[in-house]
């Protein structure tokens, strides 16, 4: 299945788990702090309309990029602020907002570089960003819910994407590029994830689902199981983002 595909089922999975949620659940705290489980899907939906905003050249200075703001944090706090309202028009407005965001992703060139946060991307980059904040938000929603979110082969992307992002992730810590080999358990544990140079003096190893709960800051380093190895293995782990400050 294309990343596209792949996008449109992690939030088909999230879908299914919303349309479940009664009231209570809606409003109550998730993982991301200061937000309830309703701030953090009026989020997505935000990011979602401005995905089609970008792809369709009316750009990021309307909705979610129009917000004033030093960070991006900043700015996702001060537009869900501004646009809070019930959960089933939330709900709604992200189920409106994901499909229109997919449709206009897949309708793109695929060589045509689409304007983002952190500057210009391809549609499929851009889609595996999606599907990685999905997934993270997931997180956010699931498990102070108590709420099962198994782990996916989709993963992979998430992973590609955090070794993709490394030399930003390094730079932005204080540290210079350098060449980092992941090795990854995939979630079903009989394959392989290999991202970056085979002879690469360093190496982060281990499960899949560590490394990008890591990468998505959803998990300490403590409590991983992952394993470094070489003169920027650690620094590398410790640097570890999938997302632009």
């Amino acid at each position: 299945m294309t990343i596209f595909g792949d996008l449109v089922a992690e939030q088909d999975r999230l879908e299914h788990i919303l349309a479940g949620l009664d009231e209570g659940q809606w409003t109550s705290r998730s993982s991301a702090a200061g937000w309830a489980v309703a701030d953090v899907v009026l989020h997505l939906a935000q990011s979602e309309e401005a995905v089609t905003a970008a792809v369709t050249h009316v750009g990021l200075r309307t909705g979610l990029g129009g917000v004033a703001g030093d960070t991006m944090d900043e700015r996702a706090a001060e537009a869900v602020r501004r646009e809070r309202s019930a959960p089933a028009q939330i709900f709604g407005r992200w189920q409106r907002a994901r499909r229109q965001a997919a449709d206009a992703l897949r309708g793109a060139g695929p060589q045509q570089p689409v304007p983002w946060v952190g500057g210009p991307v391809k549609p499929a980059t851009l889609a595996t960003t999606r599907l990685t904040e999905h997934w993270a938000h997931g997180l956010d929603i699931t498990v102070p819910l108590g709420i099962e979110l198994p782990d996916t082969e989709r993963l992979r992307h998430v992973a590609w994407l955090a070794h993709r992002m490394l030399p930003y992730a390094l730079a932005l810590d204080g540290g210079r590029p350098a060449d980092v080999r992941c090795e990854l358990t995939a979630p079903e544990g009989s394959d392989v994830w290999r991202f970056g140079p085979p002879d690469a003096r360093s190496s982060i190893t281990g499960p899949a689902g560590d490394f990008c709960r890591v990468a998505v800051r959803r998990l300490d380093l403590a409590q991983s199981a992952l394993k470094v190895r070489g003169p920027h293995g650690d620094t590398a782990l410790r640097a570890l983002r999938t997302y632009v400050r």
